[in-house]
């Protein structure tokens, strides 16, 4: 997925400054594709001379802090994004996780530490839930496509979690296992 559709996508919900363009594409599609955040400015830039978007500079207030930068979807950019649309999507689902990566190879490490990181993902995974329960009732308001796809991350939530968990039993069972072996 193109960095600039998801942009000029949410910029259809409301006009936004680039932080809340990456604070929302981090916390709402975190569980399908992942942002580098220096690749937000320069697709803003890229996307406003296309005349995609449009930018508007605001002063800062009186007490200070800094210019910030309001962007708008124009109806040029309007047009490419429902030609995006209706192109017929990627068929790869694409899953990069760097745990799942490291996963693969913990049989060559230590269990303990393996069980650690476990430990780490299981709670990262329930903070996560947390929230996207939490935002189940704003979502519904955002229209069923997005209801449905929150949905989707919540299941997938549920889903990761109890994989976790087994997980963590049978390297701890394997780990007690070889600790009885050793003896």
């Amino acid at each position: 997925m193109s960095i600039k559709y998801a942009i000029l996508g949410l910029l259809h919900y409301a006009d936004m400054h680039g932080y809340r363009i990456k604070e929302h594409l981090e916390k709402n599609f975190g569980h399908m594709w992942s942002v580098n955040f220096g690749q937000i400015y320069p697709n803003l830039r890229e996307l406003e001379s296309d005349e995609l978007i449009t930018m508007l500079e605001l002063r800062s207030s009186e007490h200070g802090g800094p210019h910030k930068k309001l962007y708008s979807i124009t109806e040029k950019g309007k047009g490419e994004f429902a030609r995006w649309l209706a192109e017929s999507p990627e068929k790869q689902m694409l899953l990069r996780d760097p745990f799942l990566l490291k996963f693969a190879f913990m049989g060559f490490g230590n269990d303990r530490l393996a069980l650690r990181y476990i430990d780490e993902q299981i709670e990262l995974y329930e903070a996560q839930l947390l929230r996207r329960s939490e935002n189940r009732e704003r979502w519904k308001r955002q229209g069923v496509h997005v209801q449905l796809l929150a949905e989707l991350g919540i299941d997938f939530n549920e889903m990761y979690l109890q994989w976790l968990r087994r997980a963590r039993a049978e390297i701890e069972k394997h780990a007690a296992v070889a600790a009885g072996d050793k003896k």
